[in-house]
């Protein structure tokens, strides 16, 4: 490499910036509710647009509220590199999932700028709609309609618990930016580059700070919804009780028998569970809840998503239920090439590596199908995310952010 561009990596700024973000939707225990398409959000991402300006980043929107902010290269007629992850959260997240990798394409960013080199394409950092699907589910919408596995009519009817549709929202964030350039969906990429923190225990434990993501696991996710009958808790008698929630839980019991392994390899979850009429005194009528269903091998999660709906209907008893499934999600490996560049870098730095699996699912999967992608991670304390616990160190945000820089202007200087 001819440039050092980590060199000019701000940590102080880099960390000021993952900090100040978290205050848009912060919560008293010191994590952050900022759901997809919220008025948090919509701050978050003024705050984004404004620390962009501040060092000539131009920024722009598509009709999916995907947000980009763009260093002009040296040929901007062509495709640019980027970088990006997501800043919505869990409704009880952490300050670092998704936040940190757009936090940290914007310091890269800043950090090519100061050093007076430009890049021969240009280079976004992007912020994707909605990847977490907390409030508007399925999760990753914003990059599943970039790069056309998704249609934004069909997002666009999803509403939230509280019948606030995706498109209702769509048109508050993006009346709220129509000062920025707007920009078609799809447009041609170079590449896609994301840095996140692992949410697993693997590199704190090995006393490693990079993660060369190798790919991303296998998902299934189903909703089943039980059907019973309300009846009076006093004068019903078991012999006549329809009771959704029995049945559910029988249910719940029967597929973590079915599924759950004895290598703990597979990783099975009911992460929603929601009671009809929900009173105290009342036959529960109706159960609705989630299964999400993850593994490395396809064959695997096709097999054990394959018995959902059959475990379910021979555990129903007297109940009626319907299993319907929401995602299939195969199995991914990245490209080699980029997953080298990633290790050299970091080797180039002095910073410890290793490969390493994503079990969880990124925006990266969609883009993977879309144009050459690949990932890192950085250690988080403990593998805790999706929690208000969720903690890294700024010495591993900086680390990383060096490595994102990089590789960055190295994938950028490609023809």
């Amino acid at each position: 490499m001819t440039a050092r561009i980590s060199d000019h990596v701000d940590g102080r700024r880099l960390w000021r910036d993952l900090i100040e973000l978290a205050g848009f939707g912060a919560t008293d225990r010191g994590g952050v509710c900022r759901l997809a398409l919220s008025q948090e959000e919509i701050d978050a991402r003024a705050a984004l647009v404004a620390w962009g300006r501040e060092f000539g980043l131009h920024a722009a929107v598509d009709p999916a509220a995907n947000l980009f902010l763009r260093l002009e290269g040296l040929e901007p007629e062509l495709p640019p590199l980027l970088l990006g992850s997501h800043i919505d959260t869990q409704p009880t997240g952490g300050k670092f999932d998704g936040a940190y990798g757009v936090v940290a394409g914007l310091a890269a960013l800043r950090a090519i700028a100061a050093s007076g080199l430009r890049p021969r394409r240009s280079i976004e950092v992007v912020a994707w709609m909605n990847e977490e699907g907390s409030r508007f589910a399925p999760g990753m919408m914003g990059s599943a309609v970039f790069t056309g596995k998704r249609r934004l009519e069909d997002i666009a009817a999803v509403r939230d618990k509280g019948g606030c549709s995706v498109r209702e929202e769509l048109d508050r964030v993006l009346d709220n930016e129509r000062d920025l350039q707007q920009r078609p969906l799809g447009f041609p990429v170079a590449g896609h580059l994301e840095a996140h923190i692992e949410q697993g225990p693997l590199l704190e434990a090995e006393g490693r700070t990079i993660g060369v993501v190798t790919g991303i696991g296998g998902k299934r996710t189903f909703r089943v919804v039980v059907q019973g009958q309300a009846a009076h808790a006093g004068t019903s008698r078991r012999a006549e009780r329809r009771d959704a929630l029995v049945s559910a839980v029988a249910m719940v019991d029967a597929l973590q028998r079915a599924i759950w392994d004895e290598a703990d390899t597979v990783r099975f979850t009911i992460g929603m569970f929601s009671v009809e009429p929900n009173a105290p005194s009342v036959v529960p009528a109706r159960v609705t809840f989630s299964v999400d269903l993850r593994h490395d091998s396809d064959e695997v999660v096709r097999t054990l998503g394959d018995k959902v709906s059959v475990v379910c209907q021979s555990a129903r008893g007297k109940c009626d239920v319907t299993v319907t499934p929401l995602l299939y999600d195969p199995p991914l490996e990245f490209p080699a090439a980029i997953r080298a560049r990633v290790r050299d870098a970091a080797a180039r730095l002095g910073l410890s590596q290793q490969d390493l699996p994503s079990p969880a699912g990124h925006d990266s999967r969609y883009l993977h199908y879309f144009c050459p992608t690949g990932m890192l991670f950085i250690p988080c304390k403990g593998g805790i995310s999706h929690s208000e616990d969720e903690s890294i160190t700024p010495s591993d945000a900086e680390a990383g952010v060096r490595v994102l820089a990089d590789v960055a202007f190295e994938l950028a200087g490609q023809a």
